[in-house]
């Protein structure tokens, strides 16, 4: 497939053999292609894509490395927040939902979308959420955002059914909203590692 991946995206691949270099014995019982690898930040001298493996249990988390010609399909968190798409999931009941549907009527001035468990089980159908899940969110920022429309996010999670955490993408890598709003500066994860910032879109260093 051609198109461009990005961290948080989940992928399909075409044979079990295509994922390469993971040494957590759990996936080979767990894993098939059948189910989806996430995207993660990393780089490869050989090109191939860095992507995590998630079990079903919560410390089931492995690395590894795919090819880009065996990714057959793609799924992105912003195409799971269709209010539509949220109503008809087998999980609405469930708080990570129910939070992410009160989100998606609203109108924000930027692209986001739902990761994590929450996001794995809307893709997949299969039920790694229960009423003590967290929602993982991710907002797309190529260019800077206003402050003031972030704190308006913010509050919307705060005091909620469950807690949620916002992963903040920017061009230069990835930082956690809450950390950043509360400290005027965040741990941004690069491929090249994380790096302490107060701009994360790197119109002054810190």
């Amino acid at each position: 497939m051609s198109t461009t991946l990005r961290p948080h995206d989940l992928i399909w691949l075409n044979a079990r053999d295509a994922l390469e270099d993971v040494t957590e014995s759990w996936v080979d019982t767990v894993w098939h292609s059948g189910l989806p690898v996430v995207v993660r930040r990393d780089v490869d001298a050989q090109g191939r894509i860095p992507v995590g493996v998630r079990g079903m249990k919560r410390d089931q988390r492995a690395a590894g490395w795919v090819k880009a010609e065996a990714v057959v399909r793609v799924c992105s968190p912003e195409s799971l927040v269709d209010p539509q798409t949220l109503l008809r999931s087998p999980f609405i009941s469930q708080p990570p939902l129910q939070v992410a549907l009160l989100l998606a009527q609203q109108s924000w001035p930027w692209t986001w979308g739902i990761t994590g468990s929450t996001g794995y089980a809307l893709a997949t159908g299969i039920p790694v959420i229960h009423a003590a899940s967290d929602l993982d969110l991710l907002i797309r920022a190529p260019q800077p955002l206003s402050r003031q429309a972030l704190e308006k996010w913010q509050q919307q999670l705060t005091g909620g059914l469950c807690r949620a955490d916002t992963q903040v993408d920017t061009p230069r890598g990835g930082f956690a909203l809450n950390e950043w709003l509360r400290d005027g500066k965040a741990l941004l994860k690069t491929s090249q590692g994380p790096q302490l910032v107060r701009d994360p879109w790197g119109r002054e260093e810190s």
